[in-house]
C-alpha cells in the first residue's frame, strides 16, 4: 500500500474504530443487533406457523424480514457518523478534522456492513433452527448480490438521514428509525408490489430494494415482477448513491455558512 493510500486508509479506519468503540461502549445497540432482528425473525416465523403458510409463503416473508433487520442495523452504523458527534456536541470538531466526507461515509458503512453480516448469521441460523429455512437456497453469487443490494439501501437511506440531520438538526433525529419501515412499506417487505395501487407501484418501481427483493425471491418459486431486477437494482442504487451524496455535501456546506455545525456543538 503506497503512501497516500495508508493515509487515506487510516482516515478511512478510523471511522470505522469510532463506530465500533460508541457500539461497545452502549449497551442498547446490542439490541439492535441481537435483540430486536431475533424477535422479528421469531414473532414473524411463528405467525407463518400458525396461519399455516405454505413453505414459498413462508419464505417470502422471512426475505423481508430479514432484509428489514440488515438495512435498519447498517443504516444505523451510517446515521451514528453523524447522531454520535450531535449528542456528544462535538460536530464542529469532526468536521474541522482533515478529513473528507467519503471517508466518514465509507469508514461508518464498513463498519455498518459488518454489523449487517453479524444479523444476516443470526437470522439464517434461527430460520433453519427454527422454520427450516434456507437462506442459502439460491446459491452463493445470488446470495452475494442480494447482500451487496441491501447494503447498497442502507447506505443511501443513512446518507439520507445524515442530510436530515445536518439540516434540521436533533428534530430529525426520529428519520434515523422511521426512513427504512417506510421504504421497506413501500418496496413489498411482506407483500409483493403488484398488490398495490398503481401510483404507489408506480413510486416502488423507484425504490431500488424493490428489485432486490423481487430478484431473490425468484430463486424460491416466486414468479418474477420485473425483468432484469439485478441490473435495475444496481443501477438505481448507484443513481440514488450519487444524489445522497451529494445531498450531503450540499447540507454540509449549507450548515457551515449558516453556523448550524457550532449550534450543535453549544
Amino acid at each position: 500500500m503506497t503512501g497516500t493510500a495508508a493515509r487515506e486508509w487510516t482516515k478511512v479506519s478510523a471511522f470505522i474504530r469510532k463506530n465500533w468503540l460508541m457500539a461497545r461502549r452502549n449497551i442498547f445497540t446490542v439490541f439492535e443487533v441481537v435483540f430486536w432482528p431475533t424477535v422479528g425473525v421469531l414473532s414473524v416465523g411463528l405467525l407463518t406457523r400458525f396461519l399455516d403458510l405454505t413453505p414459498e409463503t413462508t419464505a417470502f416473508i422471512l426475505i423481508g424480514t430479514l432484509a428489514l433487520s440488515i438495512i435498519q442495523v447498517c443504516q444505523l452504523d451510517v446515521a451514528y457518523a453523524i447522531l454520535f458527534e450531535m449528542w456528544a456536541k462535538g460536530i464542529k470538531h469532526q468536521f474541522l478534522a482533515p478529513i473528507g466526507l467519503w471517508h466518514l461515509a465509507l469508514g461508518s458503512w464498513l463498519m455498518g456492513i459488518l454489523r449487517g453480516l453479524a444479523v444476516f448469521a443470526l437470522l439464517a441460523g434461527l430460520g433453519w433452527w427454527g422454520f427450516g429455512f434456507d437462506f442459502f437456497h439460491p446459491g452463493p453469487a445470488a446470495l452475494v448480490a442480494f447482500l451487496l443490494g441491501l447494503f447498497l439501501n442502507a447506505v443511501i437511506i443513512g446518507l439520507g438521514v445524515c442530510t436530515l440531520l445536518l439540516l434540521f438538526g436533533l428534530r430529525a433525529e426520529v428519520s434515523a428509525w422511521s426512513a427504512v419501515s417506510l421504504i421497506l412499506l413501500l418496496a413489498g417487505i411482506y407483500y409483493p408490489v403488484s398488490l398495490l395501487p398503481p401510483p404507489v407501484a408506480a413510486v416502488a418501481a423507484a425504490i431500488p430494494l424493490t428489485y432486490f427483493l423481487d430478484a431473490f425471491r425468484a430463486h424460491y418459486g416466486f414468479a418474477p415482477v420485473f425483468e432484469a431486477a439485478l441490473l435495475k437494482g444496481f443501477a438505481t442504487s448507484l443513481v440514488y448513491l450519487a444524489l445522497t451524496y451529494g445531498a450531503l455535501g450540499a447540507a454540509l456546506t449549507h450548515a457551515r455558512r449558516r453556523g448550524t455545525l457550532l449550534r450543535l456543538s453549544e
